[in-house]
Parts: C-alpha cells; structure tokens; sequence
C-alpha cells in the first residue's frame, strides 16, 4: 500500500522543527501561521496595536513594554511534571517584539481586551514630541 507523502513546505518544516524548544518556538509558530493577525496605527500622538484573538481572554497574554518597543506574548501554561509532580513553565507558543519609531510614555499606556480584540494604546512620551525651534539673527 502506499503512502501519500506531503511536500508542503510548511509541513516539512513543522517536521523538522518539531523540537520543544524556546529557540524555535518562535519560527515554529511564523512557519505554521500561528502569529495573530496585528493592525498597528501610527499619528502624531500615538501608537495604536490591534490583534485578533479569537478564543482568547485577558488572562491567556502576556504584555510588556519597554521604553521602544512592545512585547506581546500567549502566555504559558504551567504543566505538572509526571515524575517530579513540580509545576514547569513551558515556553509560550509565540510572541511578538514591534519596535516603535518613538519613546512612548509608559504612565499613560493601556490596553483593553473585547470581543477577541487587544487594543493596545501607546502615547508617544513628552520628550519624543515634535518640537520647533526659534531662530534667532546675529
């Protein structure tokens, strides 16, 4: 009997990544289309990120931001060791780094979850803010 082989590049690359590894969860997660679908809005003000995630809650991600940067992670769950019977963290199953063009004002950021939607709302920190200078003669 034969066998049907599956050349789909996606597939053979899950195969060959099929390590449970930090390292490669990551490319493991981009190579199967695991990343959710992000909608990043840019004004003069701010930085505005949406991110469908269906099925998801509050509770299931992870945010992080840093003065350049936000970091949006599913957060881990905590499997119980067989052997040990000890709680170990596993690693997410993807994150996602967006470095913004600007230092946003991490007082003033929120995000909200509705609807299987995070909107995460950056403001563009004081100092990053335009500003015009006066020319004086002489």
């Amino acid at each position: 009997m034969n066998t049907p082989i599956n050349l789909n590049p996606w597939s053979i690359l899950d195969e060959m990544l099929d390590v449970d590894s930090r390292l490669f969860s990551n490319l493991r997660a981009r190579a199967l289309g695991k990343f959710p679908p992000v909608n990043v809005f840019l004004d003069d003000n701010a930085v505005i990120v949406d991110l469908k995630l269906p099925g998801k809650t509050a509770k299931d991600i992870e945010l992080t931001l840093e003065p350049q940067a936000v970091v949006i992670a599913d957060r881990p769950a905590a499997k119980v060791n067989a052997e040990t019977g000890k709680r170990e963290e596993t690693a997410p199953a993807w994150s996602r780094r967006l470095n913004l063009p600007f230092r946003v004002n991490a007082d003033k950021a929120n995000a909200k979850f509705a609807d299987g939607i995070l909107r995460i709302e950056l403001p563009k920190a004081e100092e990053a803010n335009v500003r015009h200078i006066a020319i004086s003669e002489g």
